[in-house]
């Protein structure tokens, strides 16, 4: 089917895609699709070299706005290796206009754990939405002549677990709500919170919408029907649905993958072993600190009681059976601390 106002290019683009996906369909079994909320492979989707038409309708769905053309820049995914993950698989474009638009994909909380309000994601988004806009060349330009920006975080978790809102996107404004400068725009996605709109009929679905889901829920078997649905209603969708199949297919992307996770699980498994080996010597200390200061606190009754007692005039004697103190020690209670009996009956004694 022809759509002339994308062009020639792109229908003969997704031709080839299809023909491609039912060939390796037919040769043999379908593999588990990958995770498009993992965060290679949802920079792996985004730029491919056949990805363009993606690109630009999810960021027309998160801008509002229609997008003639996106262009990608320094968006290699990094090399290989355990610490890959420290790398930012982030997807930097800009469009026609000069908007730039960062995109990135939020995968695990092992960063943010014990960290409830997510306050080291939403200063990262900040951080990294604040320097990109920074980033654009002065030269010949003025202040005003400057390009909006945003920054855009799917996120494979709540973030905001108050409302159910999948999508915000906030914008500096004082005290009472009023804009003061739509130039930086920080927004995040929570893919999490769009499972209730797998329950809506797929024609009063936004294009948002059917992309958060398709991020979230393409490759769970649970929500296959709903995916197919969307696939059927937005071809944008369906030609991300043939690339998420082609990258399934690729046994190296599906090794990474595996290597990833484990070595995300190890991270977290090691992280959550300090945890309690910390939480058991705190309590082992906690308890002998416990026993002191008890013993302590018993101690001090004890003098209390014998020092009432003393003052009653009641002999040393039953003075020492009730409190269990020595008879010296019921002897020295009104005594000032570090001075000798002698001191204490003659105070200018040392003084001669």
């Amino acid at each position: 089917m022809k759509h002339s106002y994308l062009g020639r290019q792109y229908v003969i683009d997704m031709k080839k895609l299809k023909n491609q996906a039912i060939a390796v369909s037919d040769e043999c079994h379908m593999p588990e699709l990958l995770p498009p909320s993992d965060d290679r492979v949802f920079k792996l989707l985004l730029t491919h070299g056949d990805a363009g038409p993606v690109l630009k309708d999810i960021i027309a769905a998160i801008i509002g706005r229609k997008v003639r053309n996106v262009f990608l820049r320094n968006n290699e995914i990094p090399a290989e290796g355990i610490l890959e993950k420290q790398e930012r698989l982030d997807v930097n474009c800009v469009t026609d206009d000069g908007e730039q638009i960062d995109l990135e994909m939020q995968a695990s909380r092992i960063e943010e754990a014990g960290d409830i309000r997510h306050v080291n994601l939403k200063r990262k988004s900040l951080f990294y939405l604040c320097d990109l806009h920074s980033s654009q060349s002065m030269k010949g330009k003025s202040y005003s002549e400057l390009a909006k920006t945003w920054q855009v975080t799917f996120c494979a978790y709540n973030v905001f677990p108050g409302d159910k809102n999948f999508f915000r996107a906030a914008t500096m404004r004082d005290k009472d709500g009023e804009v003061l400068a739509d130039d930086i725009t920080m927004a995040f996605v929570e893919l999490p919170k769009a499972a209730d709109l797998a329950k809506r009929p797929v024609d009063e679905l936004t294009p948002l919408e059917m992309w958060t889901l398709f991020f979230g829920y393409a490759h769970r078997p649970k929500y296959r029907k709903v995916i197919d649905a969307i696939f059927k209603k937005k071809k944008e969708v369906d030609m991300a649905g043939t690339l998420l199949k082609s990258i399934s297919k690729d046994e190296r992307e599906r090794a990474v993958l595996r290597s990833r996770r484990m070595f995300q699980t190890d991270m977290e498994s090691n992280r959550i072993t300090v945890e309690r080996r910390g939480e058991k010597r705190g309590e082992k200390r906690g308890k002998k600190l416990g026993i002191a200061i008890g013993e302590i606190l018993r101690e001090a009754d004890r003098k209390e009681t014998a020092r009432v007692l003393k003052s009653k005039g009641l002999p040393i004697d039953i003075i020492v059976e009730a409190t269990k103190l020595t008879p010296d020690e019921i002897e020295n209670l009104d005594r000032p601390q570090g001075k000798s009996r002698n001191e204490v009956r003659n105070p200018l004694k040392r003084r001669e």
